[in-house]
């Protein structure tokens, strides 16, 4: 279980990181300028504080893998863990609209590798905690 925890790790380090992109990707400048100023600065600020989020989760699976699996406070964590991700995964499902991915290539097949990746995160999360 432990290599599972470093590859979730590695994988939550770069969905971190492909955070900074999401401006320029989304076109932010041009899609956020009718918007107020606080508006379009919480749109930043919060897509940098879930970034660091998720880079913080990939550091702690990388870092301290055998302390999650090994002890009662790890495995509590981990059950956060995967709650935090289940609840991802519903809003995959019932908080976006099929509108945005349905009879796109591209975006569903995003929309199926990120519904899988959340997946793999309850279930390896969550059978940490049941160990």
């Amino acid at each position: 279980m432990e290599l599972q925890l470093k590859v979730i790790g590695g994988l939550l380090v770069v969905l971190a990181l492909l955070h900074a992109g999401f401006p320029r990707y989304f076109d932010w400048p041009t899609e956020l300028k009718p918007l107020s100023l606080i508006n379009r600065q919480m749109m930043y600020v919060h897509t940098l504080f879930i970034a660091l989020v998720v880079l913080l989760m990939g550091l702690l699976c990388l870092n301290c893998a055998s302390e999650l699996v090994g002890t009662s406070l790890g495995r509590k964590v981990a059950f956060g863990l995967g709650l935090f991700w289940l609840a991802r995964l519903l809003v995959q499902f019932f908080g976006y609209s099929s509108a945005l991915w349905r009879g796109k290539r591209l975006e569903t097949t995003i929309h199926i590798s990120f519904s899988l990746l959340w997946t793999y995160l309850v279930v390896v999360f969550f059978t940490v905690y049941w160990q």
